[in-house]
């Protein structure tokens, strides 16, 4: 490498796995190197992480990236960090971790429920999010109620990407785009407010929350202390960060206005960029990360977590398999659609429209083979993904082209057949950590690197296939998709009923 050469290193922190990905300014992925850390689950519904294994699994890997570089770190002009939003990550009063509940956590399920039927309204009027149970202040309002010891000794609320920061650079600060995320801001002007504090019953909570910045705002330089145990340089600027959704909009190319993310992951997250929020309680939120930039999001985790399912039980049944996905892929293709095929409800941890939904497949016949399955299964992803967009559309999120990224994107099936229910291009990326590659981007814009945002996602970020959609399978998903909103409504009885019983 050359010496002249410059780099920037995005981190991308999710509930367990956290990852160092180094690009060059163009956009090419130079090394990567990620950790698994370990979740636990010390009562029923409570999820929680040790936030030292997460700090000392962000150094190995950060060193890790570095050597297999081969690069001096004085090449490094900044870090950005990326991590899951919303769980609750807090630090004693003298900066020592204190607890990390992760935002798999259920353990505010009542609460949450509780605060919408009270004050949802008020709520969604300021931040423009009603309660829901992972969510940061409502597992914060329940800390209060229920570890009033813990929320004692609480000296500062961070997210799980603030942690890492804090850590890299010894400021505890937090971003728009979490923190507008997460409920703790009101909108459209993205700062704390007392009176959505004093809902959620957290009036108290005010000197808590870290100094807000906007994402790509440097924090501060590396500190000596970080540069030593991850072998960074002293001094290197780091940004703010981003909530991660964001972050992988902005690494899969998408920035503008009008333009759409799609995500096929673990969740499905459907998102539209806007120069101003929605107004629409229907919307699940709505987030900023910037003057005139917004993110309007609808999302649940009913979207490749299915096809993950499958690969598990079924086609590893425990042992070992080359390709799964692929055999997965060439299944499917082995069929030839058609309006009497079985349907799939991809609701294996339930619903944005209730937790008592279930996965199931439905109209299965004697000459259906697992090609056909699969094809019902992959259907069905994309259909609740269809739901979540007709909501934003509804809303007045709308557009007219869209970049699919996550693990479903690799597929050669999911992204056309996504083209041809949308009815809308799609594109998909080239990039496949889209959410390391969009932290970076935000600090090649910090570092001056680039005038904007525009400039360095055109710079950064390429498409690696093109869709265009197939007019003679319009017809065909109007049909199918009508079919399966009226079975998900005729099922929801029989879900309740299941749920009653349990």
């Amino acid at each position: 490498m050359a010496e002249t050469s410059k780099y920037v290193l995005g981190l991308d922190a999710g509930n367990t796995v956290i990852k160092a990905v180094l690009f060059d300014l163009k956009g090419n992925q130079i090394a990567l190197c990620a950790l698994d850390g370990h979740s636990t689950t010390p009562e029923p519904g409570h999820v929680e992480r040790d936030l030292n294994e997460l700090w000392a699994n962000a150094q190995q890997a950060i060193r890790g990236c570095i050597d297999k570089a081969g690069i001096s770190p004085e090449q490094i002009v900044g870090v950005g960090c990326a991590g899951h939003g919303n769980g609750l990550y807090l630090l004693d009063q003298e900066g020592a971790p204190l607890i990390g509940i992760q935002s798999l956590d259920t353990r505010a399920a009542g609460l949450a429920t509780e605060l919408s039927q009270q004050v949802g309204a008020q709520l969604h009027a300021l931040c423009l999010q009603k309660p829901w149970p992972s969510q940061t202040p409502t597992l914060l309002a329940w800390v209060k109620q229920n570890q009033p010891d813990v929320y004692a000794r609480i000296g500062t609320v961070l997210l799980c990407k603030d942690f890492i920061t804090y850590k890299l650079t010894g400021r505890r600060v937090s971003d728009q785009s979490d923190m507008s995320g997460a409920g703790l801001t009101r909108m459209p002007e993205c700062c704390y407010d007392d009176d959505l504090l004093a809902l959620y019953g957290l009036s108290d909570a005010r000197d808590l929350l870290p100094d807000l910045l906007e994402s790509s705002d440097i924090v501060g330089g590396l500190s000596d202390a970080a540069a030593s145990t991850t072998g960074l340089a002293a001094g290197t600027p780091v940004i703010a960060g981003y909530f991660d959704v964001v972050s992988s909009a902005l690494g899969s190319g998408v920035v503008t206005a009008g333009e759409a993310s799609i995500i096929v992951g673990t969740w499905g997250v459907n998102q539209v960029f806007s120069k101003e929020p929605v107004r629409d309680d229907s919307v699940f939120m709505v987030t900023g990360f910037g003057p005139e930039r917004f993110v309007n999001i609808e999302s649940s985790a009913t979207s490749a977590a299915n096809l993950e399912w499958y690969v598990r039980e079924f086609v590893e049944r425990g042992g070992h398999h080359d390709a799964p996905f692929d055999f997965c892929n060439d299944r499917l293709g082995e069929v030839t659609p058609r309006l009497d095929d079985p349907f799939y409800h991809p609701f294996l941890y339930g619903a944005r429209l209730g937790a008592d939904y279930r996965a199931g497949f439905y109209g299965l016949a004697g000459w259906h083979t697992e090609g056909n399955m699969l094809r019902a299964l992959f259907e069905g992803v994309m259909f609740e993904h269809k739901r979540h967009i007709s909501v934003l559309k509804n809303a007045g999120a709308s557009f007219n082209h869209a970049v699919l990224s996550g693990g479903g994107a690799r597929s050669p099936h999911w992204p056309q057949m996504f083209s041809d229910c949308l009815n809308v291009p799609i594109t998909v990326a080239q990039a496949q950590e889209t959410g390391a590659l969009g932290a970076a981007i935000g600090a090649g814009v910090a570092t001056g690197n680039f005038p904007d945002y525009e400039a360095a996602v055109s710079a950064m970020t390429r498409p690696a296939r093109n869709y265009k959609p197939d007019p003679s399978k319009r017809d065909f998903y109007e049909k199918r998709y009508a079919a399966w909103l009226d079975l998900t409504e005729r099922m929801r009885g029989f879900w309740s009923n299941l749920n009653d019983a349990s």
